[in-house]
């Protein structure tokens, strides 16, 4: 396959900007990501490349960290003709990531986002084995149906079925992520649903007790009604990869579908959102 490499410099350089960037890229076909000491390195399939899709993404981070009046530029050119996958795997040398003490998961992230360090990942995971006042689990994983919306890596969707969900759905956009998913739950000894697909593949989903979903502001906001008309009757919709300022939009739009919000936290300056569908 042929790729485009992509260099992003971000001026002032935030880690929390190049995160954020990176998310966004990878919901526009971007493949790989690799951080650099003043922005970003990113790679995607020449097919697949649209720089006004590029210069949107980059319109949306500056607006984003409009308080630090950030600069995005950037270069593409292309990369040799190889086995992209192979050569990228050989020169990375990942070793499983161990993750969520007390729970033996182990990720190889390869080309996909989330390899289970990100704050927000982590966030998620906490909810995942968190509890309430009385004892009793803050989501109800014992014999549920899961999805995991934009699975990356599939680290979400395997602490679900470790923890006790029955099954667990997961979609990705991106096929290097399904692929990982894959070969994660494979490694894990776990077995889930996984197809490569947008929101639309919410259309073969099982109606679930709780949804996962790591991903950018603006993909939750638009695909949200349809997480919200997923969810059974008092299911749990679990958010996250998104900053402070993105929490009351994202709650507004939750709570005009139903939702209830119950749990907001916070690490590192990112923030998740958990919220509970109401009878109507």
């Amino acid at each position: 396959m042929k790729y485009f490499e992509v260099r992003f410099e971000i001026t002032p350089y935030t880690e929390a900007a190049g995160d954020v960037l990176a998310a966004s890229l990878a919901d526009i076909g971007f493949e790989t990501f690799e951080p650099t000491d003043t922005g970003l390195t990113a790679y995607i399939q020449q097919s697949f490349y649209d720089e006004m899709a590029v210069q949107d993404v980059i319109n949306d981070v500056c607006s984003t960290f409009e308080a630090f009046a950030l600069a995005i530029t950037f270069s593409c050119q292309p990369v040799p003709d190889e086995n992209w996958n192979a050569t990228w795997e050989a020169e990375h040398h990942f070793e499983p990531i161990h993750i969520l003490e007390g729970l033996d998961i182990q990720i190889v992230p390869r080309q996909a986002f989330g390899s289970g360090e990100h704050a927000t990942t982590r966030m998620i995971l906490g909810l995942l084995t968190a509890t309430e006042a009385d004892g009793s689990p803050l989501l109800p994983l014992h014999g549920a149906t899961v999805i995991d919306a934009g699975c990356g890596t599939g680290v979400l969707g395997i602490a679900a079925l470790k923890l006790g969900a029955a099954q667990v759905f997961a979609y990705d956009i991106d096929e290097w992520s399904v692929r990982n998913t894959l070969d994660n739950m494979a490694l894990n000894g776990v077995e889930a649903i996984v197809v490569e697909g947008d929101v639309s593949a919410l259309a073969t989903a099982p109606q679930a007790d709780i949804l996962l979903a790591n991903i950018n502001r603006n993909i939750l906001l638009a695909d949200m009604p349809a997480f919200v008309g997923c969810l059974k009757s008092d299911g749990h919709l679990v958010l996250s990869g998104f900053l402070e300022e993105d929490v009351e939009p994202l709650t507004q739009r939750a709570t005009a579908l139903g939702m209830e919000l119950h749990d907001q936290r916070s690490y590192e300056g990112w923030q998740a959102l958990h919220f509970i569908k109401q009878n109507n």
